[in-house]
């Protein structure tokens, strides 16, 4: 009875073809985390690059037609790094429980290792509860967006 009980998942046995759909599901998973990663390293290297971009044509512009009165965009070189470095954190985490959970899927596949299929499984549920509260932070940032832009176009006309 506790035998079989270990060997299955809420009365439900892992086979091989689950197995082989995990081991694919996992590949996959370190294929789009590692992917991931880079692409996180590109965004922070692409904004440091448009800032020192954007910095030059800024100072070669005053250099031509001199201040162009309230027009200052001293700042906004560094506010482009500081979000794009923002963006790439906020990405970069999703990307790394998907390796995680890559890694202890094929550890667990591998080895037969409950303990390490359980951890892959943490790390799956975690990576979803992440883009889920981050899919809910957006769409009420972008419906925020559209009650304020709505307001504005009432108020203005």
């Amino acid at each position: 009875m506790e035998q079989n009980q270990d060997a299955s998942l809420f009365g439900l046995i892992i086979d091989s073809d689950g197995k082989s759909n995990l081991a694919d599901t996992a590949r996959w998973a370190k294929f789009l985390a590692i992917v991931g990663m880079v692409m996180c390293v590109l965004i922070v290297i692409i904004g440091i690059i448009g800032a020192t971009a954007f910095s030059k044509v800024d100072n070669s512009f005053q250099r031509e037609f001199g201040r162009s009165g309230s027009y200052d965009a001293s700042g906004v070189g560094i506010t482009l790094v500081i979000t794009y470095i923002i963006i790439a954190v906020i990405y970069f985490f999703p990307c790394m429980f998907t390796l995680r959970f890559s890694n202890h899927m094929q550890n667990a596949l591998r080895a037969n290792d409950q303990a390490s299929l359980n951890e892959s499984f943490k790390n799956l549920k975690v990576t979803f509860r992440y883009m889920g509260i981050l899919t809910i932070i957006f769409l009420a940032l972008f419906l925020l967006s559209l009650l304020v832009g709505g307001l504005g176009a009432l108020m203005g006309g």
